[in-house]
């Protein structure tokens, strides 16, 4: 049976694989919604009100924004296996480190290898999405010193596994295993080459990066935008949880409110709360020609404005 899931990704996008292994850990079966790699998508942004990041998880008429949030959904929906038993503050903490702190580096390497291969579109595409210049010299220039930071990031993870353990928190792979194989998988589809250099000396990394392939993606179906775009419209948004009545801004539902997130893809996305709460904040908006849709985002790494 089909859990519902509709995945908007496309194939190249390291944080996307890190929601297809969630899936696949749970072994769910999904839809999975081919996006471009670039601006326009134009049955996507209707739905998420101008925010840009992919993927972006929908279920109906709600819409799931930021890794760390569909994560945190997926769990919430579909509980077993956990994806962070006992480990759940420790585990979206680490991805701090695997998704921003060590991703970075990655991303020079990755492209300092292909910079004169780098399409004219894609790169402005990314200094639009960032808002400063997607420099391919000065990548191509840092690459050799990124390929010694990678090495020592990725020796943090042979060291944490000389516990004996698979996985790095333990017998089961989670969140902090997802955060750390998002850089392992896009140098390793980047280039060979480099993978292999700076992943020299360190056996107990490949055999757990051999683990984590093995756990696959679950059951991926093919679903079209605008079908996907249909089922929003056809749907309700699920009744909204009780929100927290600590609010460091008083935010409360009713409210209207500005969200984006902190560091780059800075599109505010406008509506009225539904629910606020530590971890998340949904509002509903208006989607043209899909009616109400409610839109959740995460609260770390992200901003609410009043407005």
């Amino acid at each position: 049976m089909m859990s519902g899931v509709i995945l908007h990704q496309y194939p190249t996008s390291p944080y996307a694989e890190i929601i297809r292994l969630a899936l696949g850990m749970k072994g769910l079966s999904w839809s999975r919604v081919e996006q471009s790699n670039i601006m326009p998508r134009p049955y996507l942004t209707p739905l998420t009100g101008g925010y840009r990041r992919i993927p972006v998880m929908q279920i109906g008429a709600d819409i799931y924004c930021d890794t760390g949030l569909i994560l945190r959904e997926i769990d919430r929906r579909f509980p077993d296996p956990p994806l962070a038993a006992g480990n759940a503050g420790l585990g979206y903490a680490l991805r701090g480190w695997g998704e921003r702190a060590w991703f970075g580096v990655t991303v020079a390497v990755v492209f300092g290898r292909r910079a004169d291969q780098v399409p004219a579109d894609f790169i402005k595409d990314r200094e639009e999405l960032s808002g400063r210049p997607f420099d391919t010299a000065m990548m191509k220039a840092a690459a050799p010193m990124m390929r010694d930071q990678w090495r020592a990031n990725a020796m943090m993870v042979e060291d944490q596994l000389a516990h004996g353990k698979p996985f790095l928190i333990g017998d089961a792979p989670g969140l902090a295993d997802l955060s750390a194989f998002l850089n392992v998988w896009f140098l390793r589809s980047g280039s060979l080459e480099d993978f292999k250099v700076v992943t020299a000396g360190t056996p107990r990394l490949l055999e757990w990066a051999a683990r984590m392939d093995a756990i696959g993606h679950g059951k991926p179906a093919d679903m079209t935008p605008e079908t996907a775009f249909n089922i929003a419209r056809d749907a309700s948004p699920e009744s909204p949880r009780a929100s927290s009545a600590d609010e460091p801004q008083g935010l409360a539902p009713g409210m209207n409110v500005a969200v984006m997130p902190d560091d780059y893809g800075r599109n505010p996305v406008a509506g009225e709360i539904v629910f606020a709460g530590p971890h998340e904040i949904a509002i509903r908006r208006t989607a043209e020609g899909a009616g109400d849709v409610v839109v959740h985002f995460p609260r770390a790494g992200f901003l609410v404005m009043k407005t």
